[in-house]
């Protein structure tokens, strides 16, 4: 897609032959921007009022839009903004950690309809599958073949090389074996005929915030997302930047000081897999924090440690990004209570200001807003991205 950089917008072309191009451009406005009316649409595409008019009417029967209240103005008629129809596109995300697996139905709107969770001492391919098939089987039975039909496809977010580092969660290397030859895949495609497509759960998760979350208003961030080990993504000109071998902002492995000198990375020093040995050393159960509701109440006296420590390392990896990106805001978010997230963002703000930062321009840290289910609805935008919008720049203004 070309971007008219002198006019901040983004340009649809009117040839005959393109209008699913432009059916994907103006549901990637819609999604970005919120409800529009025609004319600001056009303004924004630089498409022809006709051709908006038409495309906006097909998107329309189709279901995938629907009109919202009208808009009066000073003058004229009332206009009538277009927005994105609840259910009018479906789609399966399966976020397969370490400790837990979730799979959801969610729509292009971002709205979870459907959600299963199992928890676990460490993840089994054939178990993680079967939770996948048993779900399916239960999306099926209970939804409509007209729903049915809207569904896009599954997409998987999980870990690169998720049988790596297995100490750090009490497995051994024998229990997580089976992972590093298992194609998830094909194996859902057994029992599958949608499509199903696979990414980092950490890249999933930052797609999640910049479609749906803060990360609307923000052209360029980093975002670090805090599970079992500590992940990330980069938000380039409003677009997931995955890299040449789709492993960009791979921020757990960033080497990070200790206080007695050694270095280490950023996973071994800001991951929740340090507060479950914590609770577990506290002799309390560790499933407390990967359980769905979550009550973190009773790990409350331990939380004030962990925090601290994860602040001050996240904030020098923190510096360490911006000295290589000039990022204005810093994302934080993680699977973890609302409370606790706001917690670890002040904390990370203050150990920030506390560093020598010459040579930097340091930016705002502030909590991402999609918590627990950022990675599992992640995962299924996969499939929605794919079959319905551009990836690539949306201009915000216009």
């Amino acid at each position: 897609m070309k971007i008219n950089t002198a006019m901040g917008r983004a340009a649809g072309v009117n040839q005959k032959g393109v209008r699913q191009h432009n059916e994907r451009l103006i549901l990637s406005l819609i999604l970005r921007h919120g409800s529009l009316p025609g004319s600001q649409i056009a303004r924004l595409t630089g498409l022809s009022a006709q051709t908006v008019s038409v495309i906006l009417r097909l998107l329309e029967e189709d279901g995938l839009l629907a009109r919202g209240a009208p808009q009066r103005g000073r003058v004229g008629k009332p206009s009538i903004p277009m927005e994105l129809a609840p259910g009018g596109a479906l789609s399966i995300g399966l976020k397969i950690g370490r400790r837990s697996t979730e799979l959801i139905l969610a729509d292009l709107t971002g709205a979870i309809s459907w959600q299963s969770q199992i928890t676990y001492k460490f993840p089994v391919p054939q178990h993680v599958l079967l939770f996948l098939r048993d779900g399916l089987s239960t999306i099926r039975a209970s939804h409509s073949a007209q729903e049915l039909a809207r569904m896009s496809g599954i997409g998987i977010a999980m870990p690169f090389e998720i049988w790596d580092r297995t100490e750090l969660i009490g497995a051994t290397d024998q229990d997580m074996a089976g992972w590093r030859d298992f194609d998830i895949v094909a194996e859902a495609k057994t029992f599958c005929e949608m499509p199903v497509v696979v990414e980092n759960d950490a890249a999933a998760a930052c797609r999640t915030e910049l479609l749906y979350g803060k990360g609307r208003a923000l052209s360029d961030f980093a975002y670090f997302y805090v599970g079992s080990f500590v992940g990330g993504g980069i938000v380039l000109n409003h677009s997931v930047f995955s890299g040449l071998q789709k492993n960009a902002a791979a921020f757990g492995s960033l080497p990070v000081c200790m206080a007695d000198g050694r270095v280490a990375q950023l996973m071994d020093t800001a991951s929740l897999h340090l507060l479950e040995s914590a609770t577990k050393a506290a002799g309390m159960d560790p499933q407390i924090i990967w359980e769905q509701p979550q009550d973190w109440a009773r790990i409350e006296p331990l939380l004030d440690d962990w925090i601290e420590k994860a602040a001050e390392h996240l904030a020098k990896a923190t510096m360490a990004i911006c000295a290589v990106i000039d990022f204005g805001t810093v994302l934080v978010d993680g699977a973890f209570p609302d409370g606790v997230r706001a917690r670890l963002v002040a904390a990370t703000q203050r150990a920030l200001d506390a560093h020598e930062k010459r040579g930097l321009l340091i930016p705002n840290i502030d909590a991402g807003s999609s918590g627990t289910n950022a990675r599992a609805l992640g995962a299924a935008c996969g499939p929605l991205f794919s079959q319905y919008l551009l990836d690539a720049n949306i201009g915000l203004h216009g």
